[in-house]
């Protein structure tokens, strides 16, 4: 069976090792790649495990396995990757997911932070920056210039707390569909 990340490689060679703690990820986007199969099946304990430390305690296996069922997941589109190769510390990974809801089918358009635990030498998923579209919308051709963005407040991060006093962090309030 082909590998669900997209890659040329099937599936028990390419990302079923690291789903099984069989192999450790060495670079970040064999990370990010297996973390993507991870949703196609499910496999929450691996999105966990493969996550920073300090952000589990935002992590909702619940919330997270609802939504991986829920989706029929198409495809993986890697746009590009910085450092995260097997000698360094840091690497950044932008890629598209998409994948139906069930009323249409959406493009997950996420820039993803990695970092290597050097002691441990494994690669960790640190946070993202994601918006969703309709498959299709929102992508921008690279003969069009970018529009300037003049923010009339600063931004606030998806780990700030929520501005509506909540206590809880933006992205897991008012930031969840932003």
């Amino acid at each position: 069976m082909p590998c669900h990340c997209g890659s040329t490689q099937k599936f028990n060679v390419c990302c079923e090792p690291f789903l099984e703690g069989k192999a450790v990820a060495d670079t970040a986007e064999k990370l990010m790649r297996s973390r993507y199969s991870a949703y196609v099946i499910a496999n929450i304990d691996y999105l966990e495990t493969t996550l920073a430390p300090e952000s589990r305690s935002d992590f909702d296996a619940k919330a997270t396995k609802q939504w991986a069922k829920q989706a029929k997941w198409k495809n993986l589109q890697i746009i590009s990757t910085d450092k995260g190769t097997a000698h360094d510390t840091t690497g950044t990974v932008e890629f598209i997911a998409t994948y139906n809801d069930g009323a249409e089918t959406l493009d997950h358009h996420e820039v993803s932070q990695f970092r290597k635990d050097t002691k441990e030498n494994r690669w960790y998923f640190v946070d993202g920056d994601a918006h969703t579209h309709k498959e299709g919308e929102g992508h921008q051709h690279h003969h069009e210039k970018p529009q300037t963005v003049v923010r009339a407040q600063p931004k606030i991060g998806r780990n700030d707390p929520c501005t509506c006093g909540s206590g809880k962090k933006y992205k897991k309030c008012c930031g969840v569909d932003a």
